[in-house]
């Protein structure tokens, strides 16, 4: 084990811990240990949670305004570091740096939302429902709050979370993937530049033993959760029976239809850049591309095409669109599944595995799997990685029922000139993020992001108004007012009606 040690974060400072148990940290790129991780015990997750259960006592007194003006400092802080946030993202995941960028700039929009906490968080208010008496309600938080978040998106994803669950009152504490964590302590640290009190944000690094603590925790009142399915089944079954509020959101098998009217150029270019983006490791990439009759000859060619220009290469230099995968073992995995496809029928139209890279790090090309049928575990696995898989269907109702029987229901995407198509296709197909003609359909800041099926566990989605509906729970008061008529006080005016 090499390279620094990238510590928790707990009660506004760095600290290293004392657990008996830590990780490597790697350079996607190179193959090399570039840090150690510590992995907290059930005592540490204790201490974190007692910290932010002390803050929530103070934090939840602040006044909206102090608190979206935290928001709005943390958001122009966010701003400026973009690029120091990229650079860690890029070294401990391997995603090029614009996709890095990019990440962090979505995340922002959920800060931007948060800042909007006054107008959001606002009750209602009925006057006179009987005689002297108003019903009003208000919005309160639930307490100590927390956030197990995924390795795809270190930044991105924790900024879903805790923006909204801090400005609505919650303390947090955020348990980051192990495999890139640098990111969760730059965001603390600019958080705590904004003004954010020492413990209302609180980062412990590990493994299950961390996650099982949270969600066994009984100062733990909500976990949200973003990852694979059997995970997100584990964190809701788990947090559910022990009392808390659970949104879990889980994998997906996104499927982009191209009907036989699409433009190719734009469907080519669409799947390409879904597919491939961030080596296919995004909850919402395009992992089957579903040809619609006569389209798919010309699909496959044009997306052929210009799959095999991708250029692969260090996260980090400029040349490169398309990085590493995050560790070795599942770079192996992602690849295993191209000969598989291969044994069962299906035709590979560009193998990743032919393309040779200099050096230790967890490269891979791009593939695409051609002729694929349903039984393949290349259509019924969620890959994560750089493989396209693509179906051949004969028409509109043979595509809608291939997506009717897929357990996952996450996002799907439809390409075609003809708007009647596109609106049945929005009513009928079983998913909860649709694209008409855009292949990544993840919604803005101001709506709310998640699935159905096997890709979500619970009722609510992340971030936007559902997030703050997740993190707040609601008080309804009923008050009678006294009779002015018979008020013992002199307001020294006549008290008639």
């Amino acid at each position: 084990m090499t390279g620094s040690l990238i510590p928790h974060w707990i009660g506004g400072e760095a600290d290293p811990g004392v657990a008996a148990r830590s990780g490597d940290v790697f350079d996607p790129s190179t193959g090399a240990v570039s840090a150690s991780v510590p992995f907290a015990s059930a005592a540490e997750v204790d201490r974190a949670v007692q910290v932010a259960v002390s803050a929530f006592e103070t934090w939840r007194e602040v006044s909206l305004s102090r608190r979206a003006a935290i928001m709005f400092r943390f958001r122009e802080l966010l701003v400026a570091h973009v690029d120091d946030l990229a650079a860690a993202i890029t070294a401990e995941h391997g995603k090029v740096l614009s996709d890095a960028v990019g990440e962090v700039q979505r995340g922002i929009e959920n800060v931007e939302f948060a800042c909007g906490a006054p107008h959001l968080l606002k009750g209602a208010v009925s006057h006179q429902v009987s005689t002297g008496v108003d019903v009003s309600s208000l919005l309160q938080p639930l307490g100590v709050v927390a956030g197990i978040s995924p390795f795809n998106f270190p930044a991105m994803v924790p900024l879903w979370m805790f923006p909204n669950a801090i400005v609505c009152g919650n303390t947090f504490v955020l348990k980051p993937s192990e495999k890139d964590p640098s990111a969760s302590l730059l965001m603390a640290k600019l958080l705590q530049e904004a003004g954010l009190p020492d413990g209302v944000f609180n980062v412990v690094q590990g493994d299950k033993e961390a996650v099982d603590a949270l969600l066994s925790h009984p100062g733990i009142q909500a976990v949200s959760f973003v990852g694979s399915t059997p995970i997100a089944r584990h964190v809701y079954v788990t947090g559910t029976a022990n009392g808390k509020r659970v949104q879990a959101l889980g994998g997906a098998k996104n499927h982009m239809v191209v009907l036989p009217d699409a433009d190719i150029d734009t469907a080519a270019d669409a799947a390409v850049s879904a597919a491939f983006g961030s080596a296919g490791e995004r909850c919402m990439a395009v992992s089957v591309v579903v040809a619609v009759g006569e389209v798919a000859d010309p699909l496959v060619a044009a997306i052929a095409e210009r799959a095999a220009s991708v250029r692969v290469g260090p996260g980090a230099a400029a040349d490169s669109e398309m990085g590493p995968l995050v560790t070795r073992e599942h770079r192996d995995r992602v690849a295993s599944y191209v000969p598989a496809a291969a044994d069962g029928g299906a035709r590979i139209v560009l193998d990743g595995r032919d393309q040779h890279f200099d050096g230790d790090g967890f490269y891979l090309g791009v593939s695409i799997i051609d002729d694929v049928t349903p039984d393949m575990g290349c259509y019924r696995d969620e890959i994560f990685g750089p493989v396209l898989s693509v179906l051949r269907v004969p028409d509109y109702d043979a595509a809608l029922q291939l997506l009717r029987a897929n357990p996952y229901g996450n996002g799907t995407a439809i390409f075609t000139r003809d708007g009647g198509a596109a609106r049945r296709f929005v009513d009928e197909v079983p998913v909860g993020m649709v694209g008409v003609n855009v292949p990544v359909p993840v919604p803005v800041a101001a709506f709310s992001f998640g699935g159905w099926g096997d890709s979500l566990f619970g009722d609510t989605h992340m971030y936007g108004p559902e997030g703050l509906h997740f993190y707040t729970r609601s008080k309804v008061v009923t008050t009678r007012w006294p009779d002015p008529a018979t008020s013992t006080v002199d307001l020294g005016f006549p008290q008639s009606r």
